[in-house]
């Protein structure tokens, strides 16, 4: 193992109050394929083993957890039973001793065997990347929904490690005398129980499902469209937001910082209003189980007017961030190409120096216009205006702009109008009559011209 010492220590978080200190305690280990597996050199999904390991370091921060050792381990191949090799599972045993740490988190995905085994052997919990990232988000949860969607997927993560692995988890025997057979296991019982609470949160989550289809209609029904902040965890989206909206949603240098949404409404430039939302952040290896359960919540995303893709253009490995975000977002149903609908975000440009920055720039401007990315920064507000510019130009693609001729007494058909259209200018003519010029969408053209039918 290539040892790394953690930069700075933090406080004990949820993973540490059931044992007081040690299991605050924590050594993280990066599996690393080497030149025997054919993938030397390179991380999971064309990441530097560098990158991972900073990032697997960023997830045991999150969650408060004190570093005490943190590495890359050669593995030539993965063993059933073990994961790590004989050898290499005793010389992390040795390391877990000497750092007296009560936890080993396992960037990478273990089976329950072998979860149940390195425990045994290293005298320590572990934890493997989905399991670590499901505590982050049972920390962050905040609202009903949240919590109620972070245990459903660890419900289901738990279903998968209740593996029978001591005897004394069968109960007495069942019927008289010695000629009952065994009774309900321990374990059958504890598989019952998760079932039985798992039914329960989905038909809690199918009716917060269906209150967010109503809340969606309701805002259909005005003339705001919706703008969705999506991209990797911590490359600035909540920074992002509250520069757009003055709000102030927790924004930190800290991975999965936000996890409930949070929705505002902003004016553009030339007078329309959007309303932003802002969205958990994507991770490489982004748990299915946590994406499943919180697909009430990501369908803000695929209900959006205009999404807003925020990259961290100072990340080493911006690119893979990037492809790992459209996976997501294909999972979900959205095309990440679609420029019509997307605008991609290259923030953090006053992290990087003036050569980086004009290459940057070199490289949007040839793009065509369409796709060109926005470069800035959500913390100086560099590029803002730019931001801006580029969300309406997509709000209004397709609108029709319509111009109508107003009884100025009637005060009713323009608040009509205020409601359902984007009112661009109004005047008196000469003839007393007001001149109203409205932009509305292609679907709301037919209502319209009902109510305000052409002058013969």
């Amino acid at each position: 193992m290539e040892p790394r010492r953690a930069s700075a220590r933090t406080k004990a978080g949820a993973l540490a109050a059931p044992t007081a200190g040690l299991l605050a305690r924590v050594v993280v280990l990066v599996p690393q394929p080497t030149r025997r597996s054919g993938r030397a050199g390179e991380g999971h999904a064309g990441r530097g083993v560098e990158s991972r390991l900073e990032e697997a370091i960023g997830l045991a921060q999150a969650i408060g957890l004190d570093i005490v050792s943190a590495g890359i381990v050669p593995l030539s191949a993965t063993r059933p039973a073990t994961f790590f090799g004989k050898g290499k599972v005793e010389e992390i045993a040795g390391l877990v001793r000497a750092e007296e740490a009560g936890l080993v988190f396992v960037d990478g995905a273990l089976s329950p065997v072998q979860q149940r085994n390195l425990e045994k052997a290293w005298g320590a919990k572990v934890l493997d990347r989905t399991g670590l990232i499901l505590e982050i988000f049972g920390a962050r949860a905040r609202t009903r929904e949240g919590s109620l969607q972070v245990e459903l997927a660890h419900l289901n993560y738990q279903k998968s490690r209740l593996v029978r692995s001591w005897t004394h988890l069968e109960r007495q025997r069942g019927g008289f005398g010695f000629l009952g057979g065994p009774g309900e296991t321990q374990i059958e019982a504890d598989r019952r129980q998760i079932a039985d609470r798992i039914r329960r949160i989905e038909r809690e989550l199918e009716g917060v499902k269906r209150t967010r289809e109503l809340h969606r209609a309701d805002r259909r029904r005005v003339p705001y469209p919706i703008v969705a902040i999506v991209g990797y965890t911590n490359a600035g989206k909540s920074t992002l937001f509250n520069r757009l909206t003055a709000a102030s949603v927790r924004a930190e240098n800290l991975l999965f910082a936000t996890l409930d949404p949070t929705l505002r409404a902003v004016d553009l430039p030339h007078g329309s209003r959007a309303i932003f939302s802002d969205t958990v952040g994507f991770l490489s290896e982004l748990p299915t189980l946590l994406i499943a359960a919180f697909r009430a919540t990501l369908e803000e995303v695929v209900a959006a007017d205009v999404i807003v893709h925020v990259r961290d253009a100072a990340h080493g490995d911006a690119g893979a961030q990037a492809s790992d975000v459209a996976t997501i977002l294909r999972e979900l149903g959205v095309d990440p190409e679609d420029s019509g609908r997307l605008v991609e975000v290259w923030n953090k440009i006053d992290h990087i120096d003036r050569e980086a920055r004009e290459r940057l720039a070199n490289i949007a401007a040839r793009r065509e216009k369409k796709t060109r990315p926005v470069l800035m920064s959500a913390l100086t507000g560099e590029g803002i205006a730019d931001l801006l510019a580029a969300i309406e130009e997509r709000v209004v693609a397709g609108r029709a702009t319509l111009a109508l001729d107003l009884d100025p007494a009637d005060g009713a058909a323009l608040s009509w109008l205020h409601r359902q259209c984007e009112v661009l200018s109004r005047r008196l003519d000469e003839n007393g009559r007001m001149a109203v010029t409205v932009r509305v969408d292609p679907s709301r053209i037919g209502e319209l011209r009902r109510r305000f039918p052409p002058a013969a």
